[in-house]
């Protein structure tokens, strides 16, 4: 089998995966992950045939993979992909170029130009700020927090890139007691210390209580979220920055999936203020429903971010603007391609259409879940519903049992210490009648943990 059959080999069953997204189990039954074990074989010396390769990925891997790009997997804030941005994708993956200066991809490099500057308008953010396309908020926050500490030890007088951390002004990260894993996985990289972050104290749903924010002054790196991960909160803003920028500080948002709230006329209230931080992190692959990994470092200073960021070789030589003066990566391929056709693709129009009809479908849900029995730990805002039944051995069992009926499948997590259920609605598959899909399984699996409580 030449190339080309090859990959119209691998086209189609592509295709024919896609095509089963709407009766594929939501999670792979036991069988087929036990069937995985076929791929635990000796590496061989002479090879194996590519078609027989590419079989093999499809015949085990497929039947094993979670339904992240189906209408009825509410886990993880995963959004489905967009044809358009998984046809894209494609051909990016034909170009086969590095994307890091418009030397190795003149045609990348435009169309990421185009894609940033949508971007920061959609998101109605300052449109002079740069933004650095890299696999994950994870990457994105560790950048932005990399240019931030830079920016503040330049301003006291200290050369970070000549002289590092030995010796330098103490920066402090103020962090909400909440933050995202990624959040202080970013901090925790960078040296600050999980033993030294300042932690500001939140209200129940998750918000930074601006009473009892930390005392900041103009080397603190404040960190808040828009969209916390489990009930989907925005600190206040419009309260917490102006304390911030009056103290000299600088201000992050980790706004993996919320920071989309921006694109709705419906939901822009949530996020009042958030234009006046310094920096921001959000991802493609969660609300905007472009692939895997795609994500957005956003720096209100570009001078700030590509000088921290900045990787000139004397083969390899540009200026700011190019993507490997902007994020981790020097080799890459074009990430923001898969963004520039989602927004191309859907306008202002259909993206405010996209997050407005997930956060419909959770209050339904959320509704639902409360008439039924459960409850509901959050204000349901955004697209999360947070939850739990009448105990932790109940909490467990109707969401083992959602699983094991390959109908919905939703995650775990803990709410203040005790076990919850979190159902993120991200997907663009999703309709009415998934959402009438998953109320009923719920309900079904409440009144059976009834009934075995009324007769063990």
């Amino acid at each position: 089998m030449d190339e080309i059959e090859l990959l119209a080999d691998a086209d189609t069953r592509a295709r024919r995966f896609v095509a089963a997204s709407e009766t594929r189990r939501a999670f792979p039954d036991a069988a087929a992950i036990a069937a995985l074990a076929a791929f635990d074989e000796a590496l061989t010396d002479a090879g194996c045939p590519a078609d027989e390769t590419l079989a093999m990925l499809d015949d085990i891997g497929s039947p094993a993979a979670v339904a992240g790009n189906g209408p009825r997997y509410f886990g993880f804030v995963v959004g489905a992909s967009l044809p358009v941005a998984a046809a894209a994708e494609r051909m990016v993956l034909a170009w086969d170029q590095s994307a890091s200066t418009s030397l190795g991809g003149p045609g990348a490099a435009a169309i990421e130009q185009v894609a940033e500057r949508w971007l920061l308008d959609i998101l109605r953010l300052p449109p002079q700020s740069a933004v650095g396309f890299g696999t994950s908020a994870s990457a994105c926050g560790l950048t932005c927090i990399t240019a931030a500490r830079r920016k503040l030890l330049a301003q006291v007088g200290w050369d970070f890139d000549r002289k590092g951390l030995a010796g330098a002004p103490p920066i402090r990260a103020v962090v909400s007691d909440v933050a995202h894993v990624t959040m202080i996985k970013a901090l925790r990289v960078l040296g600050f210390g999980t033993d030294n972050l300042v932690v500001a104290a939140t209200d129940g749903n998750g918000r930074i209580d601006p009473a009892r924010l930390p005392a900041l002054d103009d080397r603190t790196i404040l960190c808040l979220q828009a969209g916390e991960v489990n009930t989907g909160a925005f600190d206040p803003f419009a309260e917490l920055i102006p304390k911030a920028k009056a103290a000299g500080a600088w201000v992050h948002v980790d706004g993996a999936f919320g920071l989309w709230a921006r694109a709705s006329d419906r939901l822009r209230w949530l996020t009042e203020g958030i234009d006046q931080a310094d920096s921001w992190t959000t991802d493609g692959h969660k609300w905007l429903n472009t692939p895997y990994d795609c994500a957005m470092a956003l720096v209100r200073d570009p001078e700030a971010l590509a000088g921290a960021m900045t990787s000139d070789a004397a083969y390899s030589s540009a200026g700011g603007e190019a993507q490997k003066n902007r994020t981790m990566e020097f080799s890459r391929r074009a990430r923001g391609v898969a963004i520039w056709a989602a927004l191309r693709s859907l306008g202002r129009n259909g993206v405010a259409a996209l997050v407005d009809g997930c956060v419909t479908h959770a209050q339904r849900i959320g509704a639902a879940l409360e008439d039924a029995g459960y409850e509901i730990l959050n204000e349901v805002v955004l697209n999360q519903v947070l939850f739990r039944a009448e105990s932790e051995a109940e909490t467990l069992a109707i969401r083992e049992a959602a699983a094991a009926s390959g109908e919905i499948w939703f995650g775990g997590t803990m709410w203040r210490g005790q076990q919850a259920s979190r159902i993120s609605v991200s997907s663009w598959r999703t309709c009415d009648e998934h959402i009438d899909l998953a109320i009923a399984k719920l309900r079904q699996l409440k009144e059976r943990q009834r009934r075995g409580a009324r007769n063990p």
